[in-house]
């Protein structure tokens, strides 16, 4: 008979496998190397992967990325001292799987990721969503927004993510905030992009981007105003509304994120990101998706690491107490 899997418990939280009895390398990579949904009875945050990357429209593989993010975030230890919380003590964090979508049916995957959040939603549970492509904002948003209504979006991205079709498609990796934006999910004054660089379409996608409700922080300005200058211009936006975080990994420069599909140099640091979301600690957090981590172009796992490392800043900054 097997002998139980030793975890660390604190305060009736079920945590980590114990790195000083199993190694890091050893045994199944859940996120963080923690429980899974069905060996708790209520979970606070579950973190879901959803292997999906049918609406990208230049480097596939992101389908290959919960996977990939969870191998890599077997480092991942219970105290996280940039926030002074113990995450995965101060409330219930489980690896609830992964999403089993239709590859071939965008649509039926869309209505496969809501039909699978929603019922964990209406648990009172959060959930922290890694991808697959950005198609699959869409669906989130549509659950999370049903249960707390319209959301004030922070959208860490090179990309706007707002452009109308593609090829005659209206759900792709590229449209997802602006069918949110049309299906009234968002709060048209709390909306906000970080990072956005890179060539464009034309000067209408800017325009057109104001209209749907987004202000915009172009990743160039962080040379003038710095992280404190990003993080108190998102803080005003965003105010006391439910917030819902969708972190594109392609926000990062290529040096710190290689492996994803649609890179644009000029980006983010992993040090800058990392600093811009603990900010949010302080703010009705209620859902977060990771997306865009493609593992065919990545290298050592340094985009694998950074995305890793901005979920457990997300969880570190949805828990419930600090330290004093």
């Amino acid at each position: 008979m097997a002998e139980p899997t030793p975890r660390l418990t604190t305060g009736g939280k079920l945590g980590q496998v114990d790195a000083t009895v199993v190694p890091r390398y050893a045994g199944a990579a859940t996120f963080a190397r923690l429980p899974t949904l069905d060996e708790v009875d209520v979970a606070d945050v579950v973190v879901l992967g959803i292997p999906f990357d049918s609406g990208v429209s230049y480097r596939p593989g992101a389908r290959f990325g919960p996977s990939h993010i969870r191998e890599a975030s077997r480092l991942l230890r219970p105290y996280n001292p940039s926030q002074q919380v113990e995450p995965f003590a101060v409330q219930q964090v489980v690896d609830g799987g992964d999403v089993a979508v239709n590859p071939f049916s965008i649509d039926e995957a869309l209505r496969q990721i809501e039909a699978a959040a929603t019922p964990l939603l209406e648990t009172g549970a959060k959930l922290v969503v890694l991808g697959g492509d950005h198609t699959i904002a869409l669906p989130l948003l549509r659950a999370t927004a049903a249960k707390h209504g319209p959301l004030a979006v922070i959208h860490f991205d090179a990309h706007l993510d707002t452009w109308d079709t593609y090829f005659g498609a209206e759900y792709t990796h590229g449209t997802p905030f602006r069918r949110a934006s049309e299906e009234g999910l968002l709060a048209p004054d709390s909306c906000i992009h970080l990072g956005i660089r890179g060539p464009l379409y034309s000067t209408g996608d800017l325009s057109e981007d104001g209209d749907l409700g987004f202000q915009i922080v172009h990743a160039t300005e962080i040379d003038s105003i710095g992280v404190p200058g990003i993080i108190e211009r998102m803080l005003a936006r965003v105010g006391d509304r439910p917030i819902y975080l969708s972190v594109d990994i392609d926000v990062l420069d290529p040096a710190f994120a290689p492996g994803t599909g649609t890179p644009e140099a000029g980006g983010f640091t992993s040090r800058e990101l990392l600093a811009i979301i603990r900010a949010l600690a302080s703010r009705n957090l209620v859902g977060a998706d990771v997306v865009e981590v493609a593992p065919a172009y990545d290298h050592a796992q340094i985009t694998g690491v950074a995305a890793a490392h901005v979920a457990y800043e997300i969880i570190s900054a949805m828990s419930p107490t600090r330290e004093a």
